[in-house]
């Protein structure tokens, strides 16, 4: 079977003096925004067209599909199917999600706190029956534990229907709001519901007041945001004093409060956003003095620090340095309890959580000893408390779930992630190696393999890459890829320059007119893993999803002969043209991370010079698999689709380009626990195939 035609519709037009033609511009023909809505608006010539490239791909696929079951069984074996979460107290109950054998989704359940008979708040499993989608949102239950509010998505468009249950009956009230961000926060009185709604580019841009048992057209518009760059988010602060209105873009960010006693108050902002600042907010007391407790760069604190400000408000002239800013140093996050303050915080590329006793300044440090791992604070739901629930794990150690007592300074295992087919982390190693990039700088590069296996060059190698906003990608423990490591492979993480993952710096040294590192830390890293040994030039499958899809486009065209081949998942490649469309959901919001090129020119010479799509040669590249979601408001799905057509279209060689549409999911694949795994399991299976 024969990958269909790329159509070309030439069109034209004219930025900053220069001509662009998109000859594929065709395929994002028609309203995207009722498509999110309503797949069946998408004009009937691209579904065709996308059909056709599904069926292409389904075809070739097919001759791997007892690979891609065998890898299914054993992810699936790894996974136990009765598992339920850590119950977490919240005054007489306790509360935790749980998955039946089976089941796709969690239910959502709780039991008194001293133990006794377990009600089932929410069946996720129920709720999903049916539906060809189907992904829970939020869910928060009220503080009188009467009511459990909740949100879902049913069609991947990231747009979430909220509802409301009676925890008594078991049944849904007539209250349901549309089209919401999905996050949803409870005032103290226990019917006052707030939420964030989205507009019509799909921006979450107002927080609305919900009273339950009153029609949503009744709700009340308490915050409205008009920069169209900044997005709404809504929370609550750890002693539940304050409900949270937070909005942001990449780089700066503006937080109002609001007394949870009094929500029918007016909000009040604690520091007028300044273009680069970010801070966010909790309470607490220190000495019986009532705080503000912030995070934030400001005063050029660029590896952030902690500060103090009085409740009553003076703004930033107030705040007073409770953890100065120290270089190299990043505070990731914070939480505060009633007298203790812990923070998540990255030093010398590994994290660790510091517990501050606030009455005396005492602090000490949990720490770890394996090479590379990940940490997270679960701060579940009471203020009142001298225990700190955290999670551990490495690539090679199952996730762990602690109970750590503040005062004592003693650790409690809860739980270690059951792995029912077997695991013995002692048959595996997990490294952490230092790539050197051009420039000299030094990226790290997180590896787990077996031990048995060869590092003489002949090892097939999966190397990741993201790089982009910020974000870290955790040394953390994955059962699906053990299906690769334990077919002798090497699985690589390349923690490049866009992240967070050695400080700020090295995010900044990441984004727009710094992107480039990211590329040539990813092409660094791939030589570094073939130059030690570990693997060698055309055993490497490099992997990427979204801004990391685009990290993949760029090495694609930068660095084609190093790859057996590519994956590419919901891959942001149309980056130019996306960048100049401020009609799109993040497009605003996005110019603090890659430069607006609508008015500034250097930006835009400088996106077109990486663009994936704007830069495909006529070479050859290797063996390709493209991912998208028609439903996806992150990344549309015309960018893979353009892409790949164009590829087709140019590329030199005869290498296998597939792509694949997903017609029912979004930016995340598909929803269910199982469902998701045959999605895993045939990338695998393209990617063993591409490693001889």
């Amino acid at each position: 079977m024969k990958p269909p035609s790329a159509a070309r519709r030439p069109r034209t037009a004219l930025h900053h003096g220069r001509e662009l033609s998109d000859d594929y511009a065709w395929l994002r023909a028609g309203n995207w925004q009722a498509v999110t809505r309503d797949p069946d608006a998408l004009d009937p010539e691209i579904r065709a067209y996308l059909d056709a490239e599904n069926a292409y791909a389904a075809a070739i696929m097919a001759d791997v599909e007892a690979l891609r079951q065998t890898i299914v069984k054993e992810m699936r074996g790894r996974i136990k199917e009765d598992d339920s979460s850590v119950p977490a107290p919240d005054g007489p109950y306790a509360y935790a999600a749980r998955y039946s054998h089976g089941a796709q989704h969690p239910a959502v359940v709780r039991t008194r706190r001293d133990g006794g008979e377990e009600i089932v708040l929410l069946d996720a499993d129920a709720l999903a029956a049916g539906k060809a989608y189907f992904r829970l949102g939020d869910f928060a239950h009220s503080p009188d534990h009467r009511l459990v509010a909740y949100t879902a998505d049913e069609r991947g468009s990231e747009f979430f229907t909220l509802r409301v249950r009676d925890v008594s009956t078991g049944n849904d009230l007539p209250d349901v709001i549309e089209e919401t961000s999905g996050a949803i926060t409870w005032a103290n009185d226990g019917r006052s519901l707030f939420y964030v709604a989205v507009d019509a580019n799909h921006r979450p841009n107002r927080v609305m007041r919900h009273i339950v048992g009153t029609p949503s057209a009744a709700d009340i518009e308490v915050y409205r945001e008009n920069n169209p760059g900044f997005f709404v988010s809504i929370g609550k602060t750890q002693s539940r004093r304050f409900l949270l209105i937070e909005t942001n873009d990449h780089e700066t960010s503006e937080t109002r409060v609001l007394d949870a006693d009094q929500p029918e108050g007016a909000p009040r902002l604690i520091a007028r956003r300044q273009k680069g600042e970010e801070y966010s907010v909790e309470h607490g007391t220190i000495a019986g003095e009532d705080l503000f407790f912030i995070l934030t760069n400001a005063g050029n604190a660029e590896d952030f620090k902690i500060v103090t400000a009085a409740v009553s408000g003076q703004g930033r002239r107030a705040w007073r340095d409770l953890v100065p800013h120290e270089p190299a140093r990043l505070i990731l996050s914070f939480t505060v309890y009633r007298d203790r303050l812990v923070r998540l915080e990255r030093e010398g590329g590994l994290p660790r959580i510091v517990i501050r006793h606030l009455p005396t300044g005492e602090e000490h440090a949990i720490r770890f000893d394996e090479e590379a791992y990940s940490l997270g604070i679960l701060d579940g739901f009471e203020f009142d408390t001298e225990t700190l629930r955290f999670t551990y794990s490495s690539m090679t150690t199952p996730t762990r779930v602690f109970d750590y007592d503040m005062a004592t300074r003693q650790r409690t295992l809860l739980k270690e992630e059951e792995i029912p087919s077997g695991h013995n982390p002692d048959d595996y190693v997990t490294r952490r190696l230092y790539a050197p990039a051009p420039d000299g700088e030094l990226v790290p590069i997180s590896l787990i393999y077996r031990k048995d296996t060869p590092l003489d060059g002949s090892a097939p190698c999966l190397l990741y890459g993201y790089g982009a906003y910020g974000i870290a990608i955790p040394a953390a423990f994955g059962i699906t890829r053990l299906s690769l490591v334990d077919r002798g492979f090497v699985y690589a993480i390349a923690h490049v320059r866009g992240g967070k993952d050695k400080g700020y710096r090295w995010y900044a040294a990441g984004r727009r007119e710094n992107k480039p590192n990211t590329f040539s830390d990813f092409i660094a890293a791939a030589h570094y893993l073939i130059d030690t040994g570990y693997t060698a030039q055309g055993c490497i499958v490099g992997w990427g999803g979204s801004a990391g899809g685009l990290l993949i486009g760029a090495v694609a065209n930068a660095a084609p002969e190093l790859f057996a081949g590519l994956i590419a998942e919901v891959p942001f490649v149309d980056t130019l043209n996306t960048m100049l469309d401020d009609t799109l959901p993040l497009t605003p919001g996005e110019w603090p991370e890659w430069g607006n090129p609508i008015t500034d020119k250097a930006a835009f010479d400088l996106i077109r010079s990486y663009s994936p799509y704007d830069n495909v040669g006529a070479h050859a590249y290797p063996p390709m698999l493209i991912t998208g979601g028609l439903n996806d408001p992150r990344v549309t799905y015309w960018e893979p689709a353009k892409w790949a057509a164009k590829l087709r279209a140019t590329k030199t060689d005869d290498n296998l380009l597939l792509l694949k549409i997903n017609m029912g999911a979004g930016h995340g694949g598909k929803s269910g626990r199982w469902d998701r795994l045959h999605e895993v399991a045939e990338t695998y299976a393209f990617i063993m195939t591409q490693v001889k």
